[in-house]
């Protein structure tokens, strides 16, 4: 076994998480060099377990949460902003491909003919509809004040 081995445990057999036990016991009892920094390891564990722990300053764990918020935030707001581009970048696209499609196949020189038709066909229909709108808006009323009175009845009463 090498220096390096042991050295890797001796913080962990100092702390008393762990043993030393076959290989690493056996380099300890013969590496004078690995034993020393096991004393010394052990040394300092013992001055740092006398020492108390410091008490934390006041409002440190608000300040503390509230630094990890705000990083959050921020990283937030990163992803946001790249979503928002991409979906830009990908609207454009869709738009231009769009165009394209239209001037290359001549769509373009019937589109006004086609918006006349529509035009004059949502008039049409506006006007055939327009008769029975009472009917609907009294349907529509009647139908939200049954759910009002629904989730009245149903709402949890705590006292």
């Amino acid at each position: 076994m090498f220096c390096d081995e042991a050295l890797d445990s001796v913080e962990a057999i100092a702390a008393g998480e762990t043993t030393a036990e076959g290989r690493v016991a056996d380099h300890l009892a013969t590496c004078p060099n690995c034993a020393a920094a096991l004393v010394a390891a052990r040394q300092l564990e013992r001055v740092l377990q006398r020492r108390g722990a410091p008490a934390p300053p006041p409002q440190f764990t608000a300040r503390t949460l509230a630094r990890v918020r705000r990083a959050r935030w921020r990283s937030d707001q990163f992803v946001d902003v790249g979503f928002n581009a991409a979906i830009v970048v990908l609207v454009v696209a869709v738009f231009g491909g769009v165009w394209m499609l239209l001037n290359r196949t001549g769509l373009v020189a019937v589109s006004s003919d086609a918006v006349d038709l529509l035009g004059t066909g949502l008039v049409s229909l506006v006007r055939r509809v327009a008769p029975s709108l009472p009917l609907y808006a009294g349907a529509a009323a009647l139908l939200a004040s049954a759910l009002a009175v629904w989730w009245w009845a149903e709402r949890d009463v705590t006292l």
